[in-house]
């Protein structure tokens, strides 16, 4: 199912919108789900389920919101990311963007990776593979 970028963040906002029960003026590609669109992590399930209904794609587990990594003791260190877990990260998540996060690889910071912005790019990228 091709489609440009402007549809697909149309759908992405629409299941954003059902998943996390806000407005959908709130959601903006910047905004990030846990701090600006208030997403526990039950949510991501959710999400990730009404992502592959709405696009008819098979997300695997880890693919689009990585889980293991900061379990790792190789890829974090008294709470920073490690450059090999940065490396790892990044190679996880092709679709996000790690420009704040590198200067700055606070574990705790991670989630703010999670944009809406991040999904659209894997959603797109999913959809156009």
């Amino acid at each position: 199912m091709m489609m440009n970028r402007d549809e697909c963040f149309d759908k992405v906002k629409e299941v954003l919108v059902d998943a996390l029960g806000v407005d959908d003026d709130e959601i903006k590609e910047e905004a990030t789900l846990t701090g600006d669109l208030g997403a526990e992590s039950i949510d991501f399930l959710d999400i990730v389920f009404r992502l592959e209904k709405t696009f008819g794609i098979k997300i695997p587990r880890g693919e689009l919101f990585p889980d293991d990594i900061l379990n790792n003791p190789e890829y974090v260190d008294g709470g920073k990311m490690t450059p090999k877990g940065l490396e790892t990260l990044k190679g996880a998540m092709p679709h996000a963007d790690f420009s704040d996060f590198e200067a700055d690889p606070d574990v705790s910071k991670m989630p703010n990776l999670f944009t809406v912005k991040t999904i659209v790019n894997y959603v797109t990228t999913k959809t156009a593979a």
